[in-house]
């Protein structure tokens, strides 16, 4: 895969997470919490993956029992330990800063890929995970609100940013040997089990049942915002850097503050346009100038 699929295919799934907003609210709506609503993400996830996987490649299920540590990496120790950190951070604090901390991540990403892969940290690199940062704290609206963060919440945000970018720490050794595909059903497995054992699981039944109109969001969710964009991050890390693809998937808050403003008529502003406008920049910082490289880009 060449350099501008892999973009397409990441950018496609930052945008892809960012619509996430739209099932949240209408499911909170509904009765469920935070946990509950990561459950359901990972259980029809799987669900979905299987049913894909039977019709179209059985082979893909088969893996090495010695290689399940990777996929307890990207569905136990990043998916699952990455929402209940970030659901945590929510509830200590406030949307806007979790979003925040979150973001930490690509330079996690950055490091573990520079001292794992062997990837470069270049000023390239270095001014478009500044942009990244800075639109994610102009878009959150955390500038001049004089908003606290107690000691826990700050950490429980920071792991947040960490565990998320363990998922494409585990995933890029994976792809050495395995299909996305293969990777990403797996990844809701193991997640799936987890959340299970966290969440509350005869409480959703409970509201799937009172309100049969919620199976379809859960399904929205579990398709739109979990089995295509992870399936689209995967294949795209065949054809770039760790590094890079995790601050182009950053076009997340982007695309939620735009849904908030013009779905959920949320209030704007100068800085939120300005943090719209840097974390574009930075886009096209890692995008400028780029030669269209292979698989060859991949460790």
């Amino acid at each position: 895969m060449d350099t501008k699929k892999a973009t397409i295919c990441v950018i496609a799934a930052g945008a892809l997470w960012g619509c996430i907003s739209l099932f949240v609210r209408a499911l909170n709506a509904a009765g469920l919490s935070a946990i509950d609503i990561s459950c359901v993400r990972m259980v029809v996830g799987v669900a979905c993956m299987l049913l894909v996987l039977l019709a179209v490649d059985r082979d893909a299920l088969r893996i090495r029992v010695r290689d399940l540590w990777l996929f307890a990496g990207t569905g136990i120790v990043s998916v699952t330990f990455f929402n209940w950190c970030y659901f945590t951070c929510i509830e200590l604090s406030e949307v806007s800063i979790a979003v925040v901390l979150l973001y930490t991540s690509p330079v996690f990403v950055m490091l573990m890929s520079a001292l794992f892969f062997k990837e470069r940290i270049t000023a390239r690199k270095l001014v478009a995970l500044a942009c990244t940062f800075a639109g994610c704290v102009l878009v959150a609206g955390v500038v001049g609100t004089g908003v606290q963060i107690g000691p826990l919440a700050l950490g429980m945000g920071v792991a947040s940013g960490f565990f998320y970018a363990l998922y494409s720490v585990f995933s890029r050794v994976a792809l050495r040997r395995y299909d996305p595909l293969t990777i990403t059903f797996y990844t809701f497995a193991m997640g799936s089990v987890a959340c299970l054992l966290l969440a509350d699981p005869p409480a959703i039944a409970g509201t799937l049942a009172a309100n049969p109109q919620v199976i379809w969001l859960c399904v929205g969710i579990g398709i739109m915002c979990t089995v295509l964009p992870y399936i689209l991050y995967t294949i795209g890390l065949r054809g770039m850097e760790t590094g890079r693809a995790a601050i182009l998937a950053t076009v997340e808050p982007l695309v939620g503050a735009i849904i908030g403003i013009f779905v959920f008529a949320e209030s704007t502003d100068l800085a939120k346009l300005a943090g719209m406008a840097l974390i574009l920049a930075a886009v096209l910082v890692l995008n400028t100038g780029q030669k269209h490289r292979g698989s060859a880009d991949a460790s």
